[in-house]
């Protein structure tokens, strides 16, 4: 018997990677403190600073952004004796959740302040919390600009929704998007995860992308993690 059903169309890996430039970037209260100081570089008053905020709260997109603004030198936080010889700026991304090399950072710190020169980190916790016990690295890290970066909120979310949807040149209707900002979890890395899944399954309906369908992926996505959780 021939299957004279419609096939499905298996929608292409194209590839679509969230941008890290300063223009893809979306500024709102949740994280405007932590945009204008990286804006605000060199001309930083202290010389070491830190992002501080959860999961998904955009510290890796800042941290890129002054990346290319500053031409720093990436470090690991587990190995940073290998900066030895360079100059600066440095970045440090994600430290304080993993080993740290405490003499390496309290090094790292002197030689930023001696040269002149410029250190961001971006980390999940304060630096209060980062599992340091040499004193005199502690009493530097006190010394450092600390700015905290809060949950992304519904203006950041739903323009970061926005973005991902037009930079795939999809048109989605407001009630999809107060859709996703109500119900999905706060966190810029899961939007980009839930308009990817929106569009492959899109693209195989052959349909728009409606509140039903958003309804469906999200509920797809969170039962699967509560299986993966179990």
């Amino acid at each position: 018997m021939t299957d004279t059903s419609t096939p499905r169309q298996l929608p292409l890996d194209l590839g679509h990677e969230p941008g890290y430039s300063r223009d893809d970037l979306i500024v709102s209260a949740s994280n405007m403190a932590a945009v204008d100081i990286v804006d605000r570089w060199p001309s930083w008053i202290s010389p070491v600073v830190i992002l501080a905020g959860p999961t998904g709260s955009g510290k890796t997109h800042l941290a890129a952004v002054w990346k290319a603004e500053s031409g720093a030198t990436v470090l690991d936080s587990s190995n940073i004796a290998t900066a030895s010889g360079t100059n600066g700026p440095f970045l440090i991304d994600d430290i304080g959740d993993g080993p740290i090399d405490e003499a390496g950072l309290f090094h790292l710190i002197n030689t930023v302040r001696q040269n002149g020169s410029s250190l961001l980190m971006t980390s999940r916790r304060w630096p209060a919390n980062w599992p340091v016990r040499l004193p005199d690295l502690a009493s530097r890290l006190k010394a450092a600009t600390t700015v905290e970066i809060g949950e992304p909120d519904d203006i950041l979310l739903s323009g970061v929704l926005y973005k991902l949807f037009a930079d795939r040149q999809v048109a989605v209707e407001p009630n999809v998007i107060s859709f996703l900002v109500s119900h999905i979890e706060r966190s810029l890395s899961t939007a980009n995860r839930i308009v990817d899944k929106l569009d492959r399954a899109a693209l195989e309906k052959k349909s728009k992308i409606t509140r039903a369908l958003a309804a469906s992926i999200v509920t797809a996505v969170d039962e699967g993690q509560a299986a993966f959780d179990l």
